[in-house]
């Protein structure tokens, strides 16, 4: 998956908006909720690698660690609860997107509406 991609997906969510917050950095895209304008979602380049931070639930963030070489502990945000996940590595697109959709729940005003 390409950073062009992933953030054509994260278009696609409902009540997500993308805006670019960092001064002199014009690449790295936040995605956030556009009624509390929390993040869930950091799209960035670490390294000359394309990566998105995205929040997990503690056991969870481990196990997904553990299971694919392209998700690490969260680079410059709280590892227990964040991931860095890198785009193009042996992370599937489908369970990309279905972490970003987390992200999004866990991250919502009512974080248990929905869980995938």
């Amino acid at each position: 998956m390409t950073k062009d991609d992933y953030l054509s997906f994260c278009s696609t969510i409902p009540a997500a908006v993308q805006d670019n917050p960092f001064d002199g950095d014009a690449e790295s895209v936040v995605v956030r909720h556009r009624d509390t304008r929390k993040w869930f979602a950091l799209a960035m380049n670490i390294n000359g690698k394309d990566a998105v931070n995205l929040k997990c639930e503690p056991m969870e963030a481990e196990f997904l660690r553990a299971a694919y070489s392209g998700v690490t502990a969260a680079y410059h945000m709280n590892k227990v609860h964040w991931n860095t996940v890198y785009l193009d590595s042996d992370v599937p697109d489908d369970e990309i997107m279905r972490m970003t959709m987390n992200s999004f729940y866990l991250t919502a005003k009512n974080h248990k509406i929905k869980k995938l």
